[in-house]
């Protein structure tokens, strides 16, 4: 009974033979293989380094503010640099006296130039620091062409300004004339100063009234009215007679008048010659 029973449990085998190592777990098997293929693609050097940068870009304004706070003086000393004629170095640094004692790194040039700037007779200023506790300033001055209208200045950039003592700009010529008009006037003064220089005349002033007609003042004090008309034209023709009538006897007109279209009027300093001149 017993021999019978095992020849038919040998015979007949209830489930198929498995493989050595096989096993029933293959949709997990799966799973963590495409786990896997995902983490192997990422470029963990890349990130890596990215978030090395990124960690870097936030600490540095913090290290920085850090250490510029640490090396902040405040400023002790102020140059100034520059020549002067109109203002004066020292009342440019008692002006700039005002920083004395400021951060040396927060305070703003920008504000120091501006107020420079501001002084009548100052052009720029160039405002810069020098460590570890000062200030150099560099300024530059107007250079005043001529006087204007009012007792101003007008300066070779054709800026008018009006300082406390225009005196100090010495002997300049007098231009006068409407604001809005002042770089005609400089214009036409230069024009006819260069033409009067060539022939050994001086150029005292030029006027330009507000009805548009132009009067010109010589250094040796003749005036010649050129009217609104022609004025290029007319102050030729002057220039024509006086070369040619009035050189010799310059010290006795007193004013000529342009205003005609064949010739000039002549007033002389004893005798006046009566005419009727035209605009």
């Amino acid at each position: 009974m017993l021999e019978t029973l095992l020849i038919r449990s040998r015979a007949t085998p209830s489930e198929p033979p498995r493989r050595r190592g096989a096993t029933s777990l293959g949709p997990e098997r799966d799973r963590f293989g495409v786990l896997k293929g995902v983490l192997a693609a990422v470029p963990w050097l890349q990130v890596g380094m990215g978030a090395v940068i990124v960690l870097l870009a936030a600490l540095v304004p913090w290290g920085t503010g850090k250490v510029l706070g640490a090396m902040d003086q405040q400023i002790l000393a102020v140059d100034v640099k520059g020549e002067f004629v109109g203002d004066s170095r020292v009342a440019i640094e008692r002006a700039a006296g005002d920083w004395i004692g400021k951060s040396y790194f927060a305070t703003d040039l920008s504000e120091i130039k501006d107020s420079l700037e501001r002084r009548p007779w100052v052009e720029s200023a160039a405002v810069r620091r020098v460590w570890p506790d000062r200030l150099v300033i560099d300024i530059r001055e107007k250079k005043p062409l001529a006087y204007w209208t009012d007792g101003r200045l007008v300066s070779r950039t054709g800026e008018l300004f009006a300082p406390a003592n225009p005196e100090v700009a010495g002997r300049l010529p007098r231009l006068a004339g409407p604001d809005e008009r002042v770089r005609d006037v400089i214009d036409m003064a230069r024009d006819m100063s260069d033409k009067l220089v060539a022939r050994g005349l001086g150029f005292s002033g030029l006027t330009l009234e507000h009805r548009g007609a132009w009067t010109l003042q010589l250094a040796n004090g003749i005036e010649v009215v050129l009217g609104r008309d022609q004025v290029a034209q007319r102050f030729d023709r002057f220039i024509t007679v006086y070369e040619n009538r009035l050189a010799a006897r310059s010290d006795e007109v007193s004013r000529v008048d342009a205003r005609y279209t064949n010739g000039v009027a002549v007033k002389w300093k004893a005798v006046e010659t009566a005419s009727s001149p035209k605009s």
